[in-house]
């Protein structure tokens, strides 16, 4: 009799309590909801003060986003611990538990973790910049348009967006075409075997005299590259500014076709002579 006496007196107890205590975890839930926006904008606030400070001090463009990508995850991440531990969990015990997770933690995320450690040598390093145009291992290639913690973004010529793996471009082979001031570009011209090769030469060397845009204090040639089948393949090299690659190329193109024409040299195409035996 008296056990029952206790138990309805604790349930008793328990239902006059509860409206309490539920209005309690009412206001502390919406504190912490008004905590987590108000760290949010501060977080915004701290990110956009960092950038203009890295800025100021003339910081890579490629750096500073990498950091404010790293310093985004990581108060995040100081935001969610401090809620936590203001709603009653033990901070401590989340790192412990955090601790001794880490092993499996690491194993799951290994590949984020390589991608992470893959941005940092991206960033001492330094194979490519903000803007640069390069190509990787995997035939991948474009303009670098953001360099994260964890993913390089490339926009390439046709506007699409391509995104690989830190770690990935760390460990492979990247050809920046954009590092060096000038690049050397060669454009493969075939005349027919029967074609004076002198007179062919001083026509090309006259187009390329005629192109501003060549580096005139370096190498510039015309030579016999190659002895084909069905014709005689000259290149013409020379240097051109790394932005300006593309135009020269195709205008050089143009008009060494035009000079062709007028200079009365022709262009051969691939052809194949069939000889039949008239006995047979």
């Amino acid at each position: 009799m008296s056990t029952t006496k206790i138990e309805a007196g604790v349930i008793e107890t328990f239902l006059n309590e509860l409206p309490g205590k539920i209005f309690d975890l009412g206001i502390r839930i919406v504190l912490a909801v008004l905590i987590l926006l108000m760290g949010a904008q501060l977080i915004k606030l701290v990110r956009k003060i960092l950038k203009r400070l890295l800025r100021k001090s003339r910081v890579d463009e490629s750096a500073v986003r990498f950091i404010d990508s790293f310093a985004k995850y990581a108060l995040y991440f100081l935001l969610i611990i401090m809620v936590a531990s203001w709603m009653g969990v033990d901070a401590a015990s989340i790192i412990a538990l955090l601790g001794s997770a880490g092993v499996a933690i690491g194993l799951a995320v290994q590949g984020s973790l390589s991608n992470f450690a893959g941005g940092v040598l991206i960033l001492i390093l330094k194979p490519f910049s903000l803007g640069d145009y390069i190509k990787d291992g995997q035939g991948n290639e474009g303009t670098v348009s953001a360099i994260d913690v964890f993913y390089t973004h490339l926009r390439t010529p046709d506007n699409k967006a391509i995104v690989l793996p830190n770690g990935t471009l760390a460990n492979g082979c990247i050809t920046n075409y954009t590092e060096c001031k000038n690049r050397r570009l060669d454009i493969p011209v075939s005349i027919a075997y029967k074609e004076d090769i002198r007179s062919v030469k001083k026509v090309l060397e006259q187009v390329l005299s005629e192109e501003t845009a060549v580096q005139p204090d370096l190498e510039k040639l015309v030579f016999v590259d190659t002895l084909a089948e069905s014709a005689v393949t000259l290149n013409v090299r020379c240097w051109v500014p790394t932005e300006l690659y593309w135009e020269v190329k195709w205008r050089l193109t143009e008009n060494i076709k035009y000079a062709l024409d007028d200079a009365g040299i022709s262009i051969p195409y691939p052809q194949l002579d069939v000889h039949v035996d008239g006995n047979a």
